[in-house]
C-alpha cells in the first residue's frame, strides 16, 4: 500500500486502492471489503488471499460506489457515538492497518508515537433519505412476504408412518406447483445441537418455522418439512440422534430414508472438536445405503413408474462446527484443506464414506451470539446450483420415493439390535425370519413376500429330525441338467391298490420319479440292500421359514395332514377280503409300534379274560404293560408319562388303570417334554393313530377315522348330510371335503379353491369353500 499524506486537508480520496499490497503492490483499486481482515482488497489480492485454507470462511462484501469501511476501532463499542451505532471511518491509518473514525483518531493517534503515523482520507459517507427506500432493503420485504405465508408439516411420524395422504396433499402442504422442480436438503445431529435453529436462520430469516425449545426434551418429534419459496428446496428437519424415547430403532432407521431422498445433508455439531459419533454416524450411513438403498431407489424407479431416475450415489455432506473457545479445523495448518483432514479421520476410524457425492467442511466460530450462517448458505446455495449427480425433480418424485422406501423399510426393530455397535445394523433393513431348523436369517429386504421373492437364508441348513428338513432329488436327472424332487411312497403310480401293497409288505417302500419310473425299493434284495442316498438320489437340507409346509403348528393339524396323506392306504385295504386286509394292517402297525409292545402275530388270546380273537376282532394294545386286550379288557383310559405318552389320557387295560404309582422323576420328565416344543413325538403319535386307522379301515367307515383325527371347529362326518355351498346330499360315491375355515363339510365342485389360512393353523394353500374364499383377510 503507498502512503497518501500525514493530514486530511489534502482533499478526500474518491477513489478507494487495495490496502493489501499482496499481489497488487498497492496499486489497483479495491473490490472487497473483508471484516475479519479488516481491510480493502482488489480482485487479484481478494482471491490470492482468501484461496488460503485459513482464511477461505472470512466474510467479505463486494464494494459498491461510495463504499466507505466501518471504524476498526470502535465497532460494537457505543463510547463514540451517542446511538451506539458503528460509526464509519473517515481515514486508514498506513503504520496500524486499521481504519479509524475521527473520534477514534484523535483519541488514539494524539500521542507523539503515532501523530506522524500517514493516514488515507475516505469519502463521506452518505446518509440515506427519509422520503426514499433502497433497492437492498426493497428486496428485503418482498423476501419477508415470501416467507410470512411458509409453515412446516409433520411428514413422518416416529413409528415410521407417512403422515401425508398422497402426492396432491404434499404438493398442497408445501405450497408449490405441481410442476416446480425442486431439491431436497436435510439435517442430522445429536439431540440439543440446535438443527431445527439452524434451519430457521439459514432458510427463514430467523423465523420459526420449525419449533424450537430451551426444554431438555427433545422438541423435533418425527420428520418435518417446510418448503423454501426463495431457493426452490424442500426443507427438512429431523429428530436427533442420541435422545431418549421409545421405539429408537426405528426412529434412526428414519434417519436413513430421509437420507436417501436428500441432495445436501447437514450435519450439525456444536462442539469444541469433531466427535467419533459424528464419523461414525456418516460411515455407518454410507455402508447402509450402498448396502440397501441404491437396490432398491433402482427398483423404485421402474416400479413407480418416475420420469426422473432416483440417483443411486448419496447426498453431498456439509458439516456444519461450531466452536466458542478452540480454532475451526485446519486454520493452524493452512497447508492441508479440512476436507483433507475429515478424509485422514474417517480413514483412522476404519471407516470409508463412499456413499456420499462429497463431504465439506464449514465452520464457524461464536464469541458472541448470535451464531453466523452465511457462510453456510453459500455452501448449500454453492451444492444446490450444481446438478451433476442430482438433478432436480418434482414433489411427486420425492413423495413417491420415501413413500416406497417406507413401505419397503418397515415393521418393528427388536430390542436386541439396539446394542449393535452399528448406527444402521443389517437387521434394520432384512427381513426379520429365522430358519426353524438352523437359527440363520433371512438376507432378502424387508416384506419381499409382498413381490412374490422367496426367503433366502445367509447360510446353508442343517438337518432336524423334528422337522424332517430332507429333500430327495432324482440322480440320474440332475445329471442331465433337471431338478426332480421325489419322495418316499407306499406303492408305485403303477401298481394296484392290492398289488401295490402286498409288494411294499415284502419290498418296503418305493421311490418314483416321473421321469425315470421306480429306481429304488427299500427291501429290493434278501440282503446287501444300499441306502438310496449312496445310489439314485441326491439329499439337500431344506430350510424351514415360519408359515411354511415344513412347520406343523397345531397338533390336530398335525394329524389331519398325515391323514391326508395316506387316505389311500385305507381306501385300499378297504377293497380287500377281510382277512388279507388284517393281516396286511396287523403288520403295518408292528412297523411302528414301540419296542416294548407284544407283536400283533404272537397276540392269539386277550391276556386278561383269555378270550381268543377272532378274525375280525380287533386287539388292542394297553399303552402302560403292552400287552394285547379285547376291547372290554382295555375301556379305560389315563396318562402314561412313564413310558412317553405325555399327559393326555391314552389307552390302557384295567389292571394298569388301578396301578397309578408313577415315579417323581419320570413325572417331572414328562411335564418338561410336554411344555417343549417335541413335534415330533407328537407327529409321530398321530402316524400311529392313523394307522390304527386303517386296521379297521374295514368295519369303520373312512368318514370315523377322520373324525377321530380331525381338528375340533370340524363338523362330524356323521353329522354332514348335505353340501353346505349347492345344498347337494352326500351319497357313498361322493366324497364329503372339509373347508379348512369354517369346518363345514363341502362337495368336491365347491371346495376348489387353495388359500392358506394361518388363523386355523393352515400356513400353506388348503381347501376351502367357495364362501370363505371370497371373504377378505384372514379367516
Amino acid at each position: 500500500m503507498s502512503g497518501q499524506g500525514p493530514a486530511v486537508d489534502k482533499g478526500m480520496n474518491t477513489i478507494l486502492v487495495c490496502q493489501e499490497s499482496y499481489a497488487c503492490g498497492g496499486s489497483d483499486e479495491a473490490a472487497f471489503e473483508c471484516d475479519e481482515c479488516g481491510s480493502l482488497q482488489c480482485a487479484r489480492c481478494e482471491l490470492e488471499l482468501h484461496r488460503q485454507e485459513r482464511m477461505r470462511n472470512h466474510d467479505r462484501v463486494r464494494i459498491a460506489s461510495g463504499h466507505v469501511p466501518f471504524c476498526d476501532s470502535c465497532k460494537g463499542d457505543s463510547s463514540c457515538s451517542a446511538n451506539g451505532g458503528r460509526l464509519r471511518a473517515v481515514v486508514r491509518c498506513q503504520g496500524c492497518k486499521i481504519n479509524l473514525c475521527l473520534d477514534c483518531q484523535k483519541r488514539t493517534h494524539g500521542g507523539v508515537n503515532k501523530r506522524k503515523h500517514p493516514l488515507t482520507p475516505y469519502p463521506p459517507a452518505k446518509a440515506p433519505q427519509d422520503n426514499s427506500v433502497s433497492a437492498g432493503e426493497s428486496e428485503m420485504e418482498i423476501l419477508k412476504a415470501k416467507l410470512e405465508k411458509v409453515s412446516s408439516f409433520l411428514l413422518v411420524d416416529e413409528k415410521e408412518e407417512m403422515q401425508v395422504k398422497d402426492e396432491e396433499d404434499f404438493v398442497r402442504r408445501l405450497g408449490c406447483r405441481p410442476d416446480e422442480l425442486l431439491k431436497v436438503v436435510s439435517i442430522f445431529g445429536n439431540t440439543g445441537e440446535g438443527k431445527s435453529h439452524t434451519l430457521n436462520h439459514t432458510f427463514f430469516l430467523g423465523r420459526e418455522v420449525f419449533k424450537t425449545s430451551p426444554t431438555q426434551e427433545s422438541c423435533t418429534v418425527g420428520v418435518w418439512a417446510a418448503m423454501d419459496p426463495v431457493h426452490w428446496v424442500v426443507v427438512i428437519d429431523t429428530e436427533g440422534l442420541l435422545g431418549a424415547g421409545a421405539n429408537q430403532g426405528q426412529r434412526t432407521r428414519l434417519l436413513l430414508k430421509v437420507l436417501a431422498i436428500s441432495d445436501v445433508v447437514i450435519y450439525r455439531t456444536h462442539a469444541d472438536r469433531l466427535h467419533d459419533d459424528l464419523f461414525k454416524f456418516l460411515g455407518d450411513a454410507s455402508d447402509a445405503y450402498l448396502k440397501h438403498f441404491t437396490r432398491e431407489l433402482k427398483a423404485t424407479t421402474s416400479r413407480c413408474g418416475l420420469d426422473v431416475p432416483l440417483s443411486t450415489l448419496g447426498p453431498a455432506v456439509i458439516i456444519f462446527h461450531e466452536t466458542v473457545h478452540t480454532k475451526l479445523l485446519g486454520s493452524d495448518k493452512p497447508s492441508e484443506s479440512a476436507e483433507r483432514l475429515l478424509q485422514d479421520r474417517f480413514r483412522k476410524l476404519g471407516l470409508f464414506p463412499e456413499a456420499f457425492s462429497s463431504i465439506q467442511y464449514r465452520g464457524t466460530r461464536t464469541y458472541n451470539p448470535p451464531t453466523d450462517f452465511s457462510g453456510l448458505l453459500r455452501n448449500l446455495e454453492q451444492q444446490l446450483d450444481n446438478n451433476t449427480t442430482r438433478s432436480p425433480r418434482s414433489a411427486s418424485v420425492i413423495y413417491k420415493a420415501l413413500q416406497a422406501l417406507s413401505e419397503r423399510f418397515s415393521g418393528e426393530v427388536p430390542d436386541e439390535y439396539m446394542t449393535s455397535n452399528s448406527f444402521f445394523p443389517d437387521e434394520y433393513f432384512t427381513c426379520s425370519s429365522i430358519c426353524l431348523s438352523c437359527g440363520s436369517g433371512c438376507k432378502r429386504s424387508m416384506n419381499h413376500l409382498k413381490e412374490g421373492l422367496d426367503h433366502e437364508a445367509k447360510h446353508r441348513c442343517r438337518y432336524s429330525a423334528q422337522y424332517d428338513n430332507r429333500i430327495y432329488t432324482c440322480k440320474a436327472c440332475y445329471e442331465g441338467g433337471k431338478e426332480v424332487i421325489v419322495v418316499p411312497k407306499t406303492t408305485a403310480s403303477s401298481d394296484s391298490p392290492w398289488f401295490g401293497l402286498a409288494i411294499y409288505a415284502w419290498s418296503g417302500y418305493v421311490i418314483e420319479c416321473p421321469n425315470c419310473a421306480v429306481i429304488y425299493r427299500s427291501r429290493q434284495y434278501w440282503y446287501g440292500n444300499q441306502d438310496p442316498v449312496e445310489t439314485v438320489v441326491r439329499t439337500e437340507i431344506q430350510h424351514i421359514w415360519p408359515g411354511s409346509d415344513g412347520f406343523l403348528k397345531d397338533n390336530n393339524n398335525a394329524a389331519q395332514r398325515l391323514l391326508d396323506g395316506v387316505k389311500y392306504i385305507s381306501q385300499s385295504v378297504s377293497e380287500l377280503s377281510v382277512k388279507p386286509a388284517k393281516a396286511v394292517t396287523s403288520w403295518l402297525t408292528d412297523q411302528i409300534a414301540p419296542a416294548y409292545w407284544k407283536p400283533n402275530s404272537l397276540i392269539l388270546k386277550c391276556h386278561k379274560c383269555a378270550e381268543e380273537f377272532q378274525p375280525n376282532d380287533t386287539k388292542h394294545h394297553c399303552r402302560a404293560c403292552g400287552e394285547g386286550f379285547c376291547d372290554a379288557c382295555s375301556s379305560k383310559t389315563r396318562p402314561v408319562p412313564e413310558r412317553g405318552w405325555g399327559l393326555a389320557p391314552v389307552r390302557v387295560c384295567d389292571a394298569c388303570f388301578h396301578n397309578r404309582g408313577i415315579p417323581t422323576e419320570l413325572l417331572d420328565a414328562a411335564l418338561e417334554e410336554e411344555g417343549g416344543t417335541l413335534i415330533a413325538r407328537k407327529v409321530g403319535e398321530a402316524v400311529q393313530n392313523t394307522l390304527g386307522a386303517v386296521v379297521g379301515a374295514i368295519d369303520i367307515p373312512l368318514g370315523l377315522v377322520k373324525d377321530a383325527a380331525r381338528p375340533a371347529y370340524w363338523v362330524p362326518d356323521q353329522d354332514i348330510h348335505s353340501c353346505c355351498e349347492c345344498q347337494r346330499e352326500f351319497t357313498p360315491r361322493l366324497s364329503i371335503h372339509h373347508c379348512r375355515a369354517c369346518g363345514q363339510g363341502v362337495c368336491d365342485d365347491c371346495s376348489q379353491e387353495r388359500r392358506p389360512v394361518p388363523s386355523r393353523g393352515w400356513d400353506h394353500p388348503v381347501r376351502v369353500c367357495n364362501g370363505c374364499n371370497q371373504k377378505p383377510g384372514d379367516l
